[in-house]
């Protein structure tokens, strides 16, 4: 049951990467007002899912206030790495000129494995409890939305046709199904795979917010009104992250 579920989020998850061709009619102004909403409800998913669901699940699980916290870090340095070292860039804003994308390759690559890594941490709330795994891979869904977005624009820019473009952000995508797999067969060897799992997930999602996604929200920000969106667009991925905790 446990497998199915986690299986069948990921697929889901997947799914996101084909929302690209959605925004094909979306043009300058309008895509970026799309993005600037969609960013600011991903970055209060990701905090609320974190500080609401996954630390204190993780400190429920692990008994011990300061193994928690550094495991949390251990998210947060893990995830610096990733970018360090392999350059994998969260792009959700295609027509930033704040930074430079990468080139197609890389991004693929950098997708790749950043998708392998969301089924792995979606397998491993599964492994706690379902309630979990679904808070979980909303947080991933919300966050993934528009980073495909940004990566389907990224792959069209650097000359890919759109059936290509789509179809190999698919194909990047399902590296979460094998990432999920991962989860489900360490987990059943290792008795604190997914405790540990749950802290590095929480300082992962607190990384993205605070390291990526925020940063572009200043980025493009120049007004108030936009602020005030900004603002309360978080406001609600926060809230809806509390409603859940009725489900659980």
């Amino acid at each position: 049951m446990v497998a199915a579920y986690a299986f069948l989020s990921v697929f889901i998850v997947s799914l996101v990467s084909l929302i690209g061709v959605i925004f094909l009619s979306f043009q300058g102004p309008k895509l970026q007002k799309a993005l600037l909403f969609l960013v600011s409800f991903a970055v209060g998913g990701l905090i609320g899912d974190a500080f609401i669901h996954l630390v204190p699940q993780a400190y429920a699980e692990l008994g011990d206030t300061l193994t928690t916290a550094l495991l949390i870090m251990g998210g947060v340095m893990l995830f610096f790495a990733l970018e360090k070292f392999i350059r994998w860039r969260h792009c959700h804003v295609p027509t930033s000129e704040q930074h430079v994308h990468p080139v197609a390759t890389l991004n693929l690559v950098g997708d790749g494995v950043h998708n392998l890594i969301d089924g792995m941490l979606i397998g491993a709330s599964y492994m706690v409890n379902i309630p979990l795994g679904i808070t979980t891979t909303l947080a991933v869904l919300l966050h993934e939305i528009p980073q495909e977005i940004g990566d389907f624009s990224i792959l069209v820019h650097a000359g890919f046709s759109t059936k290509k473009a789509l179809l190999f952000n698919f194909l990047t995508a399902l590296t979460s199904l094998v990432g999920a797999g991962i989860s489900l067969l360490i987990g059943t060897r290792l008795g604190n795979y997914s405790s540990v799992m749950l802290a590095v997930t929480a300082g992962g999602f607190i990384y993205i917010a605070g390291s990526d996604l925020i940063p572009e929200l200043h980025d493009q920000s120049d007004n108030l009104s936009v602020s005030i969106l900004q603002f309360f667009a978080i406001v609600g991925g926060i809230g809806l992250m509390s409603l859940l905790l009725l489900v659980e």
